[in-house]
């Protein structure tokens, strides 16, 4: 047992801050972004705007049985900077999970992206030892990295 709560992967991605967070804030690209093999798809459709939106993606994970849908309550935006989430199964309120997305623009072409998956707020012990964290490995939240940048280029 680790007493590890997140895991953060950083990465300079060749494309201007508002080109990555225009990305990022529509959770219709969210599918080509996922390295954990877990998101399916968006349900609503709608870009992402403020703190307090919440957008339904649609899953699929072993650890849920199969398919299953999530409501991502949006808590943390700042254009071109700052877009987080707290993920909770469908009609629930989140159960402590995060994702941070911070964007570090390192010029007009360059920005320096960093991804956590922050685990630190939960505190159901039933559901602890149900999904055994981090549910998505340092390694596939590099690859989410490698994913975002290849869709600025595309």
């Amino acid at each position: 047992m680790t007493d590890q709560t997140s895991v953060t992967v950083e990465r300079l991605i060749d494309a201007s801050a508002k080109d990555v967070f225009d990305i990022l804030s529509n959770p219709k690209r969210h599918l080509e972004l996922d390295g954990s093999g877990f998101v399916r798809g968006d349900e609503n459709g709608e870009r992402i705007k403020a703190v307090g939106d919440v957008f339904t993606m649609n899953m699929d994970g072993p650890h849920m049985g199969g398919e299953y849908k999530t409501d991502n309550h949006v808590s943390g935006f700042a254009k071109d900077k700052l877009i987080a989430w707290k993920t909770a199964p469908a009609g629930n309120e989140p159960p402590g999970w995060e994702w941070l997305w911070e964007l570090d623009s390192q010029g007009p072409d360059s920005t320096l992206v960093r991804l956590t998956y922050d685990w630190s707020k939960v505190t159901d012990k039933k559901l602890l030892e149900q999904i055994k964290f981090p549910l998505v490995s340092e390694g596939e939240l590099e690859d989410s990295l490698g994913r975002l940048a290849a869709a600025t280029t595309g």
